[in-house]
């Protein structure tokens, strides 16, 4: 279900933004509106959907919007034109026409943000920092205490609870500044380039930690970043803009393996795929397998051949005539005990796991639904391909 929608939402950064929309509706770039009329053009245009639970990353370059559309979800940026949708207590509230007192109400109750530079108040405790915004809702002391002391515990931070921020590291600043937006109890969260003043290492584990914390939650996320790597890890879906638009807006297996365009492609070059893909992404599936009389060709190399049943179930497996084991393997089960058999996978298998068991047995990996119905083939071609970013197709 949707919670956040953008509408063919323009942000004009300018007090009466008319005659730069209509020369947007002309066709003129943001660069010809600029000299045209000393107006910006921060987004043009902008349609999408996040889902309840999920991690929308927007993702581009310095200067591609990103933040200001991030920053129109809670009327930090006018929309100058379009609707922003956020659904609340089974309602949608257009952020872009909504009264003071909603845009209040949304910003104290329904959607927390948490800032790139910490934004935490230097005279405060790191407790009283978390607390400020519940004081603004007029939440009671003693739910105030309750509320801190859980997102402190949430955050690794309790025993830190009375230091001042100038006392705490960049990574710590940044989980007072988290745990803050967490105790509002807000469904929405985002999040405008939290780590990107972060050192690589602290970064990597507060990522890590964003993670771990939305598996427990299952918060509504919002996150900008300028790094696609950060955004393949944490984003459900990424939008990828350029020059206030959006360019391709999906799920990080079909970015990286169906870049929309030369600027994404530029983009995919340089990832690591073995982070984002999963053998459903990259299998052959079994309408391109060699097939014959029920028997699906494994491994034409070594003359090995799967026997399925009704709805492409596994009966058994043979090589020439002899007949072949099966081994299965789960997430979490070690790969050092696994024999120079075939394996059975799930679909949903990453690609980093799949190649260690393909070096560990020696065979390709069958592919299963969660029906237990095999659903495709994962051998040395296609994982060649995915590494050197290239398109099965």
């Amino acid at each position: 279900m949707s919670i956040i929608r953008f509408d063919n939402v323009d942000v004009i950064f300018a007090k009466d933004p008319r005659e730069a929309l209509k020369l947007l509706d002309q066709g003129l770039t943001r660069n010809e509106i600029l000299k045209k009329t000393g107006q910006i053009v921060g987004v043009e245009k902008a349609s999408l959907d996040i889902n309840k639970g999920e991690i929308c990353v927007l993702m581009g370059l310095s200067g591609s919007g990103k933040s200001s559309l991030l920053r129109c979800i809670n009327g930090l940026n006018t929309v100058s034109r379009g609707k922003l949708f956020v659904e609340h207590e089974d309602r949608q509230i257009d952020i872009a026409s909504c009264t003071p007192a909603e845009l209040k109400m949304m910003r104290t109750k329904r959607i927390a943000m948490v800032f790139q530079k910490f934004a935490l108040m230097p005279w405060l405790t790191v407790r009283e920092n978390i607390s400020f915004g519940l004081e603004m809702q007029g939440r009671p002391e003693k739910e105030r205490r309750k509320l801190v002391d859980e997102k402190l515990e949430l955050v690794g931070l309790t025993q830190w609870r009375n230091k001042k921020p100038d006392e705490l590291s960049g990574g710590m600043q940044q989980r007072v500044g988290l745990a803050r937006a967490l105790a509002m109890d807000a469904d929405i969260l985002l999040m405008d380039e939290p780590f990107s003043a972060l050192d690589p290492l602290i970064r990597q584990g507060l990522q890590d930690e964003l993670l771990e914390l939305q598996r427990k939650l299952s918060k509504t996320i919002v996150f900008v970043s300028h790094d696609l790597d950060e955004a393949l890890k944490l984003g459900s879906r990424i939008a990828i803009m350029k020059d206030g638009r959006i360019v391709q807006y999906s799920v990080p297996e079909e970015i990286v393996l169906n870049p929309a365009d030369d600027y994404v492609r530029t983009f995919v070059a340089h990832t690591n795929p073995l982070n984002v893909l999963c053998g459903r992404s990259l299998m052959r599936t079994l309408d391109k397998c060699t097939r014959v009389n029920g028997s699906v060709c494994l491994d034409p190399g070594v003359d090995s051949w799967l026997n399925l049943g009704a709805g492409n179930s596994l009966t058994s497996a043979r090589q020439g005539d002899t007949v072949l084991d099966v081994q299965g393997w789960a997430p979490g089960q070690a790969m050092e005990g696994l024999g120079r058999r075939p394996t059975l996978v799930s679909a949903d298998i990453g690609m980093r796991d799949a190649l260690q068991i393909r070096y560990q047995t020696g065979h390709k990996l069958v592919l299963q639904d969660s029906d237990k119905q095999v659903v495709g083939i994962l051998g040395d071609t296609e994982l060649y391909h995915a590494l050197l970013g290239k398109n099965l197709g």
